[in-house]
């Protein structure tokens, strides 16, 4: 819980145009004030929707105070004004005074901190990372999707004094961005999954990706550990960027934390034996995918690093974590979809084809446009098109971008590929056994085909760890 006077200093310079009561406290903080709630401080951020326009609504709904980039008069329409129970708070930037107090309150808690970013799967690596800590210490670990600029200070704000570890993920648009969140958050322990075709309408080349997910690397400390994936020549390489202690993890015979055996149950989870130093070690896990076994094995080099026991690893391992984004639900007709619709990237899409060919049944891929790719935009889709034309029995593509995947899949001699210019279009028949994957990147809103398709009646999805 921050006091008053812990954000007045956190935040620097500020003014106070109401007066205050110096017992103020803030339970929470937000920047949307439909998520106000009694005590929670209001950032009023420059957006789209300028968030000046809500401090009345937020203190409606409860918040105890505002940080403002301008004074507003509120004195008619604060109840209690006279009794100064609401704090009113003028700065600079909003954005940089939330940035200055989290960094603030972060240098007040003796918290390790584990940095977690990648162009594929840093949600589910987070997810599985805080998951295997929880088995012994109290963690705290970034929600939804607050791991930008904005996102991370919040997060970094509901740091208590229960908290031995804090998980974060690290999301970025453009190089700087990774330097900026590690300055506020301090990471020990730094995780990169891979550096793939994300982002480049931004970025340009995938060597600037690169530049910009080795940013976490370099801001660790020297007595701090970078868990990089060995299978990926440009996150290998990182290591030559960082002053802490390096790991590998990966498949190759020299990634220090290895698997190999490598079996997957299809959507019953994936079974492998870990290699690190000495140590041979059977591990079985529910996330489904042969592609999460990076995810498995940053969460195990996490775990040793912070010195828990097989028994804890591997009992985390076993169970999903909840709040994954891919998750397996009961279709119409006795189908079964596989909804991975919360993202798509390249890299993200052909590793979900290639759960879908580890399926039963007749496969059938719906698959929506891929944002973000700039001059890699045709040559990604028509990768995945190649790779669908191995895979599916079936193809359905929604979208302009995606009709370079059906384009390609036919020319490789797929025979059923079907085109469609929105979701509302999309039209199957789905029979018992059939196997469907629904993907594409979050402004094709391919949940609307999910809907469709699923079952009514159904109340319980499963939730799987999967490409984000």
């Amino acid at each position: 819980m921050l006091q008053l006077s812990d954000v007045l200093e956190g935040v620097g310079s500020y003014s106070l145009p109401y007066g205050w009561r110096s017992n103020i406290s803030f339970t929470d903080i937000i920047h949307d004030s439909r998520l106000a709630s009694p005590g929670a401080l209001f950032v009023a951020l420059r957006a789209e929707r300028d968030g000046h326009e809500f401090i009345i609504d937020a203190y409606h709904r409860g918040a105890a105070g505002v940080l403002s980039e301008r004074f507003i008069d509120i004195r008619g329409q604060i109840a209690d004004y006279p009794d100064r129970t609401f704090a009113y708070i003028i700065v600079d930037d909003t954005l940089a005074a939330l940035q200055r107090l989290s960094g603030y309150w972060r240098s007040k808690h003796d918290v390790e901190v584990i940095a977690v970013t990648g162009s594929v799967g840093k949600t589910t690596t987070k997810e599985m990372i805080a998951a295997v800590l929880e088995q012994r210490f109290t963690v705290l670990k970034t929600e939804k999707n607050f791991n930008n600029e904005i996102g991370l200070p919040i997060t970094l704000l509901r740091l208590g004094p229960e908290h031995k570890k804090a998980v974060l993920e690290m999301g970025m648009y453009a190089v700087g961005e990774i330097d900026l969140l590690c300055r506020l958050a301090r990471p020990r322990i730094g995780v990169i999954t891979n550096v793939g075709p994300t982002h480049l309408e931004r970025l340009r080349r995938i060597e600037h990706v690169a530049q910009a997910k080795a940013e976490l690397v370099a801001a660790l400390p020297a007595d701090g550990y970078a868990i990089l994936n060995g299978d990926d020549p440009l996150v290998r390489q990182m290591a030559r960027y960082t002053s802490a202690k390096p790991f590998l993890f990966g498949l190759n015979d020299d990634c220090d934390f290895r698997a190999t055996s490598l079996n997957s149950r299809g959507l019953d989870g994936i079974d492998f034996r870990l290699a690190f130093g000495s140590e041979r070690i059977a591990i079985t896990t529910s996330l489904i995918g042969r592609h999460n076994v990076y995810t498995c094995l940053a969460a195990i080099a996490v775990a040793r690093i912070e010195g828990l026991t097989w028994p804890e690893i591997l009992q985390a391992l076993a169970s999903t974590p909840v709040s994954l984004r891919l998750t397996v639900i009961p279709g119409t007709n006795g189908s079964v979809i596989i909804d991975d619709t919360y993202n798509a990237s390249p890299a993200s899409t052909l590793a979900a084809l290639g759960l879908l060919a580890e399926t039963g049944g007749r496969k059938i891929a719906i698959l929506g446009d891929m944002l973000e790719l700039g001059d890699y935009e045709e040559e990604g889709h028509r990768l995945v098109g190649r790779r669908a034309a191995q895979v599916a029995d079936m193809l359905i593509v929604v979208g302009d971008r995606a009709r370079w995947i059906g384009e390609e899949a036919k020319s490789q001699g797929l025979a059923t590929v079907q085109f469609y210019r929105s979701n509302q279009d999309v039209s199957l028949d789905l029979r018992a056994g059939d196997h469907v994957l629904v993907k594409g990147s979050r402004g094709m809103r391919m949940e609307e085909i999910v809907t469709k398709f699923k079952r009514k009646d159904d109340h319980l999805n499963l939730q799987y760890g999967g490409p984000p």
